[in-house]
């Protein structure tokens, strides 16, 4: 079994939300490494195939086992939980009761027993909160078309056709958002499925402010919030009035609503958009995904082995301007780093399953600043691309598992080392996480560090300095799979390099003033 380095197990931690309510937390009460769970495709313990809660509680194990002793869990400090609600779709993004479990995946009892172990184990629990939208098969949504006078009415936007203002045209990604029912119209940005709530709504928004506080009451340690930017979508207000206004008063109002009871709870929002959009959000939530590291950018630098753009010290320079614009909101917030999620091609996919980019990607991310997301399945190399099923795949436990789903055939992924066959290979991927994830935990300066771009001569050269009180290291990755030189002065601009603290694949060769880096590597360098 694969060495610890010297283990630490920092239970660390996290929450607050807008500007003024989190300022009475600092970053390290609210910080930790995420796992996203897809409850259905992770463990099964009953047998039908289908992941569920009492699976998920079985297997807390695998990912904290909260045993500084034992080197065999993944050692990660939250779990968010995809949809976790009734549903009509495999996915869960269209609910059809706020306040209840899908059956499914079991019973508020269990969802409850859920909490309390993961909390003995130092693990947060934050689960996905629908609320730009519900199923059109919701109770409330069928009583908001069939009564023109129920107290639901007002949920949704339902519009008569003679209604000023509208463009009942309108399209956003390709499709209608304005769907035709009777002599009406309802809004639905997503698709007719998913009808948009109306939080010009009093009624509504107590009601979504009433549901998160009942999962509060359960024990959950905070939220992930769909389709954040999207509460007033694009064509859903008249020609005359103000989507982003409105959009930032209700996350003010929602989130001021909570702190005030729940000051420690932890927002995470999705917000898919350019920086200046996301930055501005800083102010009501803890947390928002760095969508422009994933993808294209850590994945595009280490397949095409060079800088972003194949421009020098190009990734170094963007990251500084969004840590800049978001500070211009608040200095409390913190970053969100991650690969893949749920809605995008696997990682491995990216990157045609080869094992030394995907080590070396995963060294990049979790070497920056803010909260890692690790999507399920990563951490042992899962494959798989569009449509949304196959990045959704069954988690692969191995050996005849009992826990193993079967909802969805492993298309993707057959040829996938399991959990059992790479806890037995010192080099596999599995093991190389359980390493980089404690090598973060136990320096402080990885979790909680200022950043600084160090400026290279060499595009296939990406490196950085992460400064904490009195703890400053210098990480350095050759995104090159050929072995590469540079001067030992290129990485001391302000300190001096003193030891190696973590390499992979080897340590670098340092001889007088040049520093030799393997190819597909990372070097941490603690400095004096």
């Amino acid at each position: 079994m694969y060495k610890k380095l010297v283990i630490v197990i920092i239970v660390l931690f996290m929450f607050s939300g807008c500007t003024s309510a989190k300022d009475g937390l600092s970053k390290n009460d609210r910080e930790g490494i995420w796992y996203e769970i897809f409850v259905r495709s992770f463990a099964d313990s009953n047998g039908d195939g289908v992941g569920d809660i009492k699976g998920l509680v079985d297997k807390l194990d695998y990912l904290n086992d909260n045993d500084p002793s034992t080197d065999d869990d993944l050692g990660i400090d939250g779990i968010w939980l995809m949809p976790i609600n009734p549903s009509p779709s495999y996915h869960g993004y269209d609910i059809t009761d706020y306040y209840e479990i899908n059956t499914d995946y079991g019973t508020l009892d269990d969802f409850e027993l859920l909490i309390e172990q993961a909390h003995k184990r130092g693990i947060k629990v934050i689960m996905d909160l629908v609320v730009n939208h519900s199923s059109k098969d919701h109770p409330w949504f069928k009583e908001a078309i069939s009564d023109e006078n129920s107290d639901y009415r007002d949920y949704y936007d339902i519009v008569s056709k003679d209604s000023e203002g509208y463009n009942f045209n309108k399209q956003v990604w390709g499709h209608k958002v304005w769907n035709k029912i009777g002599s009406n119209y309802y809004y639905a940005i997503f698709w007719n499925g998913m009808p948009d709530l109306n939080y010009n709504s009093e009624a509504l928004r107590e009601e979504v402010i009433d549901i998160a506080k009942f999962w509060l009451e359960k024990g959950v340690d905070g939220f992930r919030i769909d389709a954040v930017p999207h509460i007033f979508g694009s064509g859903e207000l008249p020609r005359n009035e103000s989507h982003d206004d409105k959009i930032q008063d209700w996350w003010n109002e929602f989130d001021t609503s909570l702190r005030n009871i729940y000051p420690d709870y932890y927002l995470v929002g999705e917000v898919w958009e350019p920086i200046n959009t996301r930055a501005s959000y800083a102010k009501y939530f803890d947390t928002t995904f760095n969508f422009d590291l994933s993808g294209n950018s850590i994945l595009g630098m280490v397949k095409n082995e060079i800088d972003i753009n194949g421009k020098n010290n190009e990734f170094n320079n963007q990251l500084e301007k969004i840590y800049t614009k978001i500070n211009e909101y608040s200095d409390n917030f913190i970053d969100a780093p991650f690969l893949s999620n749920h809605d995008m091609q696997r990682s491995m996919d990216y990157l045609n399953g080869d094992l030394s980019d995907m080590k070396l990607a995963a060294s990049i991310y979790m070497t920056l600043p803010g909260n890692p997301f690790i999507y399920y399945g990563e951490e042992i190399g899962m494959k798989g691309n569009k449509p949304d099923e196959n990045i959704r795949e069954p988690f692969i436990w191995g050996d005849n598992d009992n826990y193993q789903t079967s909802w969805e055939p492993l298309s993707s992924n057959e040829n996938t080392p399991n959990v059992v066959e790479q806890d037995k290979e010192t080099d596999s991927l599995l093991n190389y996480y359980r390493t980089i994830i404690r090598v973060r935990q136990n320096n402080r300066a990885l979790m909680s560090g200022e950043f600084r771009g160090i400026e290279t001569h060499n595009q296939k050269v990406v490196a950085y300095e992460r400064n904490y009180q009195d703890e400053s290291l210098v990480v350095v990755h050759n995104l090159s799979s050929e072995d590469i030189e540079i001067y030992k002065k290129e990485l001391e601009k302000k300190f001096k390099l003193d030891e190696v603290i973590f390499s992979n694949p080897q340590e670098p060769i340092i001889k007088d003033n040049i520093i030799r880096l393997s190819g597909k590597s990372t070097t941490i360098f603690r400095v004096k």
